[in-house]
């Protein structure tokens, strides 16, 4: 008898960004209709690394900053589950940032959400690699996660969404999780989601957030295109929200990480282990090692 594990009531302060993504990602894994059972979600270590205890489905804490280590590990072991890790700026993007980097390239089909809002706010709100000069002391120029996905030349799904905009965020969402159930390879969404209580941005994004594919020159497909476009719009002092990179079709020489490694798509959890299917091949592996 398989046993359930209920969610737990949120912890995040009230009016925080993180709801907005955990109703979005509730709502985009209804709308592409995954079965809860066919979900994992790999937590970070942060305010929203948290999010996995909050839903009703399998879930991980992760160690922090290697969150999308264990979620690829997942996923190979598996290649049947749709994966979803979702942490902060201050774990995908510091300690996390050796990951966060081999992950386009690695090309698993995954989804890493980044709740990004421009703090430590478990810890109290602390300067985070992405916050503002000024903020909290910060001397240092903000790291822009966008820019950097884009640099990486795999056909990877990119997008920026807004917590303000439940809506346009479970679009997103939705198209991300379908490119990965597509074997497509891996998907980055990063959220900008206010923290209320040490950095509430909310009304400043608003104010400021642009959807690039209203800009004129926009190609989802055309990663040069986009990157001048958002270098554009942040020197001009707005922020580039929406789908970065689309690719048209699956590049035959950026095969996703679980077609390369499991072609036949069965990964170790689902594999049939049994001794009597399996005596001539144990054999042959004993005779071997012996």
């Amino acid at each position: 008898m398989v046993q359930s594990v209920k969610p737990i009531p949120s912890t995040w302060c009230p009016g925080c960004g993180d709801f907005g993504v955990l109703a979005a990602v509730k709502k985009a894994a209804a709308e592409v209709g995954v079965p809860a059972h066919e979900q994992v979600l790999v937590g970070g270590i942060g305010c929203s690394g948290g999010i996995h205890n909050f839903i009703e489905i399998n879930g991980i804490h992760a160690l922090h900053g290697r969150l999308l280590a264990q979620a690829i590990g997942v996923k190979l072991a598996n290649p049947r589950l749709t994966v979803i890790a979702a942490g902060g700026d201050g774990d995908g993007y510091a300690i996390g940032m050796g990951h966060f980097m081999h992950a386009f390239k690695k090309n698993a089909s995954i989804l890493y959400v980044v709740m990004n809002n421009e703090t430590y706010g478990l810890t109290k709100g602390q300067a985070s690699p992405t916050s503002q000069i000024g903020f909290e002391g910060n001397i240092e120029h903000p790291f822009d996660a966008i820019l950097t996905a884009l640099s990486i030349p795999v056909p990877n799904f990119i997008a920026r969404t807004f917590s303000g905009d439940p809506k346009g965020m479970t679009q997103v969402l939705a198209e991300a999780i379908r490119f990965n159930r597509a074997n497509r390879g891996f998907a980055f969404v990063e959220d900008l989601s206010p923290c209320v209580t040490y950095n509430d941005t909310f009304k400043l994004w608003r104010e400021k957030i642009v959807d690039v594919s209203k800009l004129p020159g926009y190609d989802a497909s055309d990663r040069k295109a986009v990157f001048r476009l958002c270098l554009e719009t942040m020197e001009s002092g707005r922020i580039p929200v929406g789908v970065m990179h689309r690719p048209k079709a699956a590049d035959p020489e950026a095969v996703a990480l679980e077609l390369k490694l499991l072609p036949d798509q069965e990964g170790p959890a689902v594999t049939d282990i049994a001794l009597e299917h399996n005596r001539a091949a144990y054999d042959r592996l004993i005779k071997g090692v012996t």
